[in-house]
Order: structure tokens, then sequence, then C-alpha cells
């Protein structure tokens, strides 16, 4: 029997969608979001229950194919599909169910950020987790997921309550505190190593459904002096207030005059949670400290900010991502990165510098799997560019911008690698937590059946 027959013998049992390359709907369910990818997997099994997941794995296991799992796709490393081998799809698996009076969600494996803001909004509720609508929730909260609401809430995983996951052998698992207590903590920063996750249930954060927030603009030209000020003024602040720093081109936004469109800006969103005359006034010395070329803010709906930074995100382009921790923003760590961003390759790059610390940072270092909490600040270096014929000075530029910062960093956050090894993956997680994890995959996954991620290799597979 050839493949195309065994994969006959699935399709009786399986409810979704069994795709092969010449059927419609292949090519569709194939792309994802970073447009450098474009793998062509041997078969596509669209899930739309558990029950299918479950059948799926199996038929893989028995079948002895590789397998990729995708939910929302949006991962910049391209680990939601593989060539030749079997694509478990989640995007079909898009239910919320939030219950109020006890603030969860019930939120199902296929999920984007945007499904869940639409349903908890309706009781003035968020989950903490990213900032783009159409980032799959799975993928980002697997690997830790912060957000604005992130320095007064917690992590995506700190308020991650349980899960059901099916399992390398093809089972169905409960995880939370009291049960399989060894996989829970290991989903919580782990990512997709151990299992997949087919419903999560989260703990809602009450913030109603208006947030105080908005952009401020300076001038590159400003960008030292700016951001020697925030440096220190953003650790001051309460968990309330999130405020991140985006070099890039400026898009032509009705607030920014036109004169400075397309040119090099340092771009300030913030949000507020609380008092919007508070949250006022906390911004003012971020106003103040260099004059602003355009500003914005004021009460905004909840689910219209989260999806306010789409459009400069959109599917199809080519991504690639370099990133660290950052253990302070020294004056040289800021020369490094004025001098890098002034010579951006393409108008759609950024640097992206979120403040973190909050309430993510007095959780005990191993209580989950993501670690580094204590870093204050973030570096991500978003390359993104149309054109495959630029690939090389792109990826030229975010690889040299990275070496010329890395003596002010400590370790990354998982979910900003892109393709860069094992020994890249490890820092992301402190030795003793990455013994911890070893341990969670030789138990749950011993074979490195889960291996199209940011893997974590089981004892017997080194």
């Amino acid at each position: 029997m050839g493949f195309a027959g065994s994969i006959d013998s699935l399709r009786p049992r399986f409810r979704g969608e069994i795709l092969l390359p010449e059927e419609p709907g292949y090519d569709a369910a194939r792309r994802i979001w970073n447009g450098m990818f474009d793998r062509r997997p041997a078969a596509i099994a669209r899930c739309v229950g558990t029950h299918d997941v479950i059948q799926a794995v199996r038929f893989a296991r028995e079948h002895g194919l590789r397998v990729c799992v995708k939910g929302g796709g949006h991962n910049s490393a391209g680990t939601a599909v593989c060539d030749d081998g079997f694509l478990i799809d989640l995007s079909l698996m898009r239910r919320v169910n939030v219950h109020a009076r006890h603030q969860t969600a019930h939120v199902d494996g296929g999920c984007l950020l945007g499904d869940v803001d639409h349903e908890t909004q309706l009781h003035g509720l968020a989950v903490s987790a990213g900032i783009i609508s159409h980032t799959g929730v799975g993928g980002l909260a697997l690997g830790g997921g912060f957000g604005w609401i992130s320095r007064k809430h917690g992590l995506s995983v700190d308020n991650l309550l349980a899960a059901e996951v099916v399992t390398a052998a093809g089972e169905l698992v409960q995880v939370s505190d009291k049960d399989n207590e060894d996989l829970y903590w290991g989903l919580r920063g782990g990512g997709g190593n151990f299992g997949i996750v087919t419903s999560f249930v989260f703990r809602c954060a009450e913030i109603g459904r208006e947030v105080y927030s908005g952009f401020l603009v300076k001038s590159f030209e400003d960008a030292r002096h700016y951001l020697q000020f925030q440096r220190q003024y953003v650790r001051t602040l309460p968990d309330e207030m999130t405020v991140w720093t985006v070099l890039r081109h400026a898009p032509p936004l009705p607030f920014v005059p036109a004169s400075h469109h397309g040119k090099l800006v340092v771009i300030v969103p913030f949000v507020w949670l609380g008092d919007p005359a508070r949250g006022e006034a906390l911004i003012q010395p971020l106003r103040e400290c260099v004059p602003s070329v355009g500003e914005a803010f004021g009460l905004n709906p909840w689910t219209a900010w989260q999806s306010g930074f789409d459009p400069l995100v959109g599917h199809g382009a080519r991504n690639y991502w370099k990133s660290h921790n950052l253990t302070e923003l020294s004056d040289a760590c800021i020369d490094r990165i004025l001098e890098w961003s002034g010579r951006m390759p393409t108008p759609a790059c950024e640097t992206f510098i979120p403040h973190m610390e909050g309430a993510p940072s007095r959780v005990p270092e191993d209580a989950t799997a993501y670690a580094h909490r204590r870093m204050p600040f973030v570096l991500n270096l978003h390359t993104r560019w149309d054109d495959a014929r630029d690939d090389a000075r792109c990826l030229e530029w975010a690889r040299g911008f990275h070496a010329a910062t890395q003596p002010y960093a400590h370790g990354v956050y998982v979910n900003f690698l892109s393709e860069e090894g094992e020994d890249r993956v490890r820092e992301a997680y402190s030795p003793e937590v990455w013994k911890r994890l070893v341990a969670v995959k030789d138990r749950w996954d011993p074979d490195n059946f889960f291996r199209m991620n940011q893997n974590i290799r089981p004892t017997r597979a080194r």
C-alpha cells in the first residue's frame, strides 16, 4: 500500500480534512506567517477536535512519519510546517468558552489571540498574552507569553491553570497542578516539546473594555537622550504601566507629520491599567524628556488596541529574528543599538525593546520552565523584507547587530528564536531548568517524536 493508500485508511476515523499535495486547499493549509518557509508536507491532517488529533498522532507514529504541529503558524522559526512529513493542523479548532464568574477561559489549541480577546471582552476580561491578534495562542503560551498586561497580571504561563494534552503515545492526559505535575511544569515555558495541547484553561484578568494607551513618537536624532532617560524611569513605574520602545521607519500614521513618514523614529507605545488621569501623569516625564514629533493617546477599546499592530506584521513577508535578554541598557549598549538601527536594510525592520519586570519577576525562577524572569529588558531584532534577493543583506544585518549587542545580554526568550540550534535553545533556560526539562522529555517523549520545535532532545536521542 502506497502513502495515499495509507492515508485512505485514516480517513474513515477522522472528522476533519486530510489533504494531499494535489488536493484543493493543500497550498492554503501549508502556508504559515513567515514567507521564508515554503515547505511541502506529504499530507496535512486538519483536525476539528481532540479525537482527530489522537488519530493523527497514532497514524504518524504507526507509519514512522516526521510530525509538525500548526496552531497559528506564527513562529518565526517556521517550525509549524516541514517537508515530506505529516502536518497536524489545529487551525480549525478555535472555540473559546469563558466562565465569567470564575474568570477563566477554556481555549482550543488552534485559537488565535483575537479569538480569545473577542470572547473574554464580552465580560470585560482578558488573558495575559501577546500583542498581535493573529498570533496562535498555543505556541505563544507554551513558550511564555508576554504582552501589555503581563507586568500587572503575569505571563501566559503564569495564568495557565490546566490543559488537555495528546502525548507522543497518542494518549489524552489531563494536566494541572494536581494532575501530571511534571508535564504541567514543563508545558509552561518548554514549548511544544512534550505533546499537542488541544485545550487550555487560562485565568483571566479583569481589565474592562477600554485601556488608557497610546504612542509617543520621538525623532531618531533624540534617541540616545530619550533611551538614557527611559531606561531608568520605566523601572520606577508601577506594574499597571507598560512602556516599550520600537525603533523603525515611521509608517504613515495620521498623528505623525508627513515630513517624518518613512524616516527613522523612536515609537513609544504604552498601556496603563487604571485611572486615565494617573496614567497621563505617569507618562508626562516621557513626553517632556525630549520633544515628540507626534502623539496619540487616550481610552482605546482593548480589542482595537490588540489588533492595531497587525498591519505591520501581516502574513507572507520574509522574517528573521535575533534576540537577547538585556541585563541593562548601558550607554555602550545604547550606542550599539543606535548604530545598527541606523542602517536597517528595509523600512519594515524593527528594533523592539520591551521593558519587562513587574509581576513575572516576582515568581520563583523554578516555578515554571520559563527562565530569566529577572531581566529588565528584551532586545528583539525583527528583520522583515519581501524579496528573496535581499536575504543575504537582511540576515547579515540581524546577525551583525546581534553579535554587537551580545556583551550586554544574558539568555533569550524562546519564542523569539529563529533556527539557531540546540546550544542557543539551551540559553533560553537556566542549567537547572534545562536538566529538569530533559527529564520531562525523557518521560513523555523519549523518542523525540515532537522535534519540529525549539527542541529539547531526550537522553536516548543524544
